[in-house]
């Protein structure tokens, strides 16, 4: 298969030619010359480029996502550090999910006001210390306690 100029591979990986530039300098993509005034990329570039969404997805910076692979350009992926990313992702997920959960609380709390909610204020004490609310709200369908 023939290589790709810039604009081709920006279109089929969804990315802007701007950002293939920035990953070519950042070390993550190369391309293969010039053909006019338009780089040219080995069509595996799509792949890779496949690999640095998922990463980036996952919350990975383009600085982790450099050190996934080894330098003939091959996935060189540390399973120790998804196993670290996913732990991270699980936490964040329990947060939101607590997070969503005062969210619902407060906007059906009975109270007359929300600062005479005894839920609504564990959730204050929580914020102001700076932490997520744990479990400042009973879990969806239960009655407040």
């Amino acid at each position: 298969m023939p290589d790709l100029d810039i604009a081709e591979v920006a279109r089929r990986a969804a990315v802007p030619a701007s950002t293939l530039r920035y990953y070519e300098e950042k070390g993550l993509i190369s391309s293969t010359g010039w053909r006019g005034l338009r780089r040219q990329f080995d069509p595996g570039v799509l792949e890779r480029l496949a690999l640095i969404a998922l990463g980036r997805s996952a919350g990975f910076s383009l600085d982790e996502i450099g050190r996934m692979f080894a330098p003939d350009g091959q996935p060189r992926i540390d399973r120790r550090m998804l196993a670290d990313k996913a732990d991270e992702l699980d936490r964040t997920i329990r947060e939101l999910g607590v997070l969503s959960d005062s969210l619902r609380h407060a906007a059906v709390c009975p109270a007359p006001s929300h600062l005479e909610c005894p839920t609504f204020r564990r959730i204050l004490r929580s914020a102001a210390a700076g932490a997520a609310p744990a479990r400042a709200v009973p879990r969806r369908n239960t009655p407040d306690a």
